[in-house]
């Protein structure tokens, strides 16, 4: 087998075999596949698309182009995973819930994509933290706290990495195909026995209309089942930011608000929802809705925040981060109030906008190499339907200079409509994919 002959099927709208693909992958990994032969290949999926099978076969090929993931524990593995959105901090409240409940979470989670913010950032804002663990760390930190919420090594799918890396470079990040195969071939290499997706609709994800997100959650829920993963898929609104905040240590402090019982509202809803399908899928409730009703009595009393607060200590944060987390998480020097400069309801929040503003505020990476401050953001953000008078204020920018403030305050008003009258509310979960 070579390269070119790959391509040269894809090229011809013929299938290539699932051995071809296997050798693709491992030539990723290798080396053997130069970097024009990967983006060529990325050019003729994206153009000709492939079947179900051949996507299975490429998934599981990535998957297999690295180490793969076993367990030897008194209970199910499981997993989740988000296609991102603003505000979106679920997997930090998911996790120890689940874990609450009698599953175990090694959770391999991302950094910050575009406008979305990234769960490991997200977790490095609690000082001490490494989400940069050894695959022999990650196995006694689950097997003794639950859960662990981390970073892909070198050695998870790393066909995956190189094909990223060139797809980010030629225009094809936006293949349904390429984006069902790097998705699952890095959670199936964790070896979950059952999977939950949240494919984000809305201003604020990347997928913007329900076609949109439909197609990719029958793609990935496909996929995930033919390699023998239970799989179940939430599709869920991102109209709005799931919690009244944007930015790594400001979205860490509505998790622990909520953990603690001090807010609930759609983070509580989306992480209830989504716990409740994983635990029908791993056994552990006799159907979604006794789920649902496990995990929030987790939530509820306190449960979650403790094993949370045992996941943070393991993997090298502060201990009874519970209890000091308010003395804990950075803050930024320059808080700036946003105030509404028309009467009327907030009708519309551009989420897009909103998180491109954070990462220029240096919450996110406009390049792979830039260092993120862990605590500037947006807080306060008066939710979708609010009726505002001039003057009030509907944000607050957190700043390292006033400058930096300025100009986010700027975007945040671009991208929060006031008008007469508020539109009606989208539902929170538009659709179940299984």
């Amino acid at each position: 087998m070579d390269a070119r002959s790959v391509i040269a099927k894809l090229r011809q709208r013929q299938v290539p075999t699932a051995a071809e693909l296997s050798w693709f992958a491992e030539g990723l990994a290798g080396g053997a596949v130069s970097d024009a032969q990967a983006g060529a290949f990325a050019m003729a999926i994206c153009l000709t698309g492939l079947p179900a099978e051949a996507r299975s076969a490429l998934t599981l090929a990535m998957r297999d182009s690295g180490d793969v993931l076993h367990w030897d524990l008194p209970g199910p593995v499981v997993d989740k995973h988000s296609t991102g959105g603003v505000g979106d901090c679920v997997s930090l409240l998911l996790a120890p819930a689940l874990a609450e409940c009698g599953a175990f979470v090694p959770m391999i989670s991302g950094r910050g994509l575009g406008h979305t913010g990234g769960t490991l950032d997200k977790l490095e804002a609690i000082p001490g933290l490494s989400t940069q663990v050894p695959q022999e760390r990650l196995a006694k930190i689950v097997e003794d706290v639950g859960c662990a919420i981390v970073g892909a090594t070198a050695r998870i799918a790393p066909a995956d990495k190189r094909l990223y890396a060139v797809r980010d470079v030629t225009a094809t990040v936006e293949s349904l195909d390429l984006i069902t195969a790097s998705i699952l071939s890095k959670k199936l290499a964790a070896s979950p026995q059952a999977l939950v997706l949240d494919v984000k609709i809305g201003s604020g994800a990347f997928m913007k209309t329900v076609e949109e997100a439909r197609a990719l959650a029958v793609s990935l829920v496909e996929t995930a089942k033919a390699a023998g993963c239970p799989t179940q898929a939430l599709i869920t609104d991102m109209n709005q930011p799931l919690v009244p905040a944007l930015g790594n240590a400001l979205e860490v402090a509505e998790v622990m608000r909520a953990l603690t019982g001090q807010s609930g509202g759609a983070i509580i809803d989306i992480t209830v929802a989504l716990g409740g399908a994983l635990l029908h899928q791993a056994g552990l409730a006799d159907s979604a809705t006794a789920g649902e009703a496990q995990i929030a009595a987790v939530l509820a009393d306190g449960r979650a925040a403790e094993r949370f607060a045992r996941m943070v200590a393991a993997q090298g944060g502060p201990a009874g981060f519970a209890d000091d987390w308010a003395q804990l998480l950075p803050e930024a020097p320059v808080i700036h109030e946003v105030t509404a400069q028309t009467p009327g309801q907030i009708a519309a929040i551009d989420g897009e906008a909103l998180g491109l503003a954070v990462v220029r505020l240096g919450g996110g990476r406009m390049v792979e190499s830039d260092r993120v401050d862990p605590a500037v953001g947006i807080a306060d953000l008066l939710p979708l339907g609010s009726t505002v008078a001039p003057g009030d204020v509907i944000a607050r920018i957190h700043a390292a200079r006033a400058e930096d403030a300025q100009q986010a305050a700027s975007a945040l008003r671009a991208a929060v409509t006031v008008a007469p009258a508020a539109p009606d509310l989208p539902p929170l979960l538009h659709e179940r994919i299984s």
